[in-house]
């Protein structure tokens, strides 16, 4: 059931002990053979080179289709970290700031108490936007509909106060700015495809599905089906709705782990990859510095009745998760260094850069799991990767 990439770089040859990295792909395996999930493809580089790409279990546990190191997974919200990246390409070009409000470009958007919302808000979860837009399923693929019902919300909290993660809203109004300020000639799918995708080479990647990688597409099926955070046949039915036209900037994206580890690259290497810069070192210092302080994600609110969880602090910045400090459920390992930064997708996918070790991981997985179980997960392969390095 494993499919390995041509040639990986020797692990011993970027400081990593070969023996104990192999214990991520066996745990992997271990899970996948217990129904925790149905299958993964991961990627480990070190310094930007490859030392293990390999693909376990089934894209389609239902036929037993196995996976291969080039099939397709829904993003989820992994892709708010690309949004979030074509908001900071309109920063470097000087068409926006942190600091603008969201009025100045949706003016529509001051109504009930939201004028006050800058850009950062959105891009940190401090906009006091819910979790799901208050509009029928078939409608949170239309950007303009999902922001102008974000428009007519009054916010939950008070703006800047507090973190209300949303989990589709804030990135669909975010998209909207990016359009407006664009010039509105292009659809946020093409904006997003011709600034930030095709420049990465990521040519397997496509916002909302494409017929061309249907054949290699893991259907969206969810494995655990215990209550949680989200409703189970909700993402699946999330799943059954994309399409060429379908745009949800929080996670409506197909990929491989091939193309998100070039995003992951081009973030490592300070908005560089392969000759071709697509942010500035500068607005990346700033997306991955903790702008949150100690305050918690509401998104954990229902694991501390549900899992007994303690809280923690939710380490965002205005662009990407971080690590930060402290002893608690770590999504990107509680060995990670404190600087480490990544996206994380519903029950589903991962992927980290850690500074300090060089370290980039991408996680793409088939058959959901639970979130709060997902995360868990996450943290136990991500603290086998980083065991792992030796030197």
């Amino acid at each position: 059931m494993t499919t390995a990439t041509a040639t990986p770089l020797s692990p011993a040859d970027r400081g990593i002990d070969a023996d104990r990295l192999a214990r991520l792909p066996a745990a992997i395996h271990a899970d996948v053979a217990a129904a925790k999930f149905d299958g993964a493809v991961v990627l480990v580089a070190r310094h930007g080179d490859i030392v293990l790409h390999e693909a376990i279990g089934y894209a389609d546990r239902a036929t037993n289709r196995a996976l291969e190191t080039n099939s397709v997974f829904t993003t989820f919200s992994i892709l708010k970290q690309p949004t979030n990246a074509t908001l900071l390409q309109k920063i470097d070009r000087g068409d926006i700031a942190f600091t603008t409000q969201v009025r100045e470009v949706i003016p529509e958007y001051a109504q009930k108490g939201k004028g006050a919302t800058t850009v950062a808000d959105l891009l940190l979860h401090k906009a006091g936007l819910p979790h799901f837009p208050p509009l029928p399923v078939e409608q949170i693929g239309d950007i303009q509909a999902v922001t102008a019902a974000a428009c007519r919300l009054a916010p939950q909290a008070v703006p800047g106060t507090s973190i209300s993660y949303s989990a589709m809203l804030g990135h669909s109004v975010l998209a909207e700015i990016v359009r407006r300020i664009d010039g509105g000639h292009r659809s946020f799918g093409q904006i997003m495809t011709e600034d930030l995708f095709v420049p990465l080479g990521m040519h397997d990647t496509s916002f909302g599905s494409r017929a061309d990688l249907v054949d290699r597409a893991v259907p969206v099926v969810s494995r655990d089906r215990r209550p949680g955070l989200f409703d189970a046949e909700m993402l699946e039915g999330l799943g059954a709705m994309m399409s060429e036209t379908f745009e949800l900037p929080a996670g409506g994206a197909w990929t491989t782990a091939s193309d998100w580890f070039r995003f992951a690259e081009a973030c490592r290497r300070g908005g560089e990859l392969d000759g071709v810069r697509v942010l500035s070192p500068a607005v990346l210092r700033l997306a991955r510095t903790i702008a949150t302080g100690d305050l918690p994600n509401s998104l954990w609110d229902y694991s501390r009745e549900m899992r007994g969880w303690h809280e923690f602090p939710a380490y965002l910045g205005p662009g990407f998760y971080l690590r930060g400090e402290g002893i608690f459920p770590a999504a990107f390992g509680t060995l990670a260094s404190p600087s480490t930064f990544g996206g994380i997708g519903a029950g589903s996918n991962c992927f980290w850069i850690d500074p300090d070790t060089d370290l980039t991981y991408v996680f793409l997985s088939a058959g959901l799991m639970e979130d709060s179980y997902s995360w868990e997960r996450h943290q136990r392969y991500a603290d086998l990767v980083h065991s792992a390095v030796i030197r």
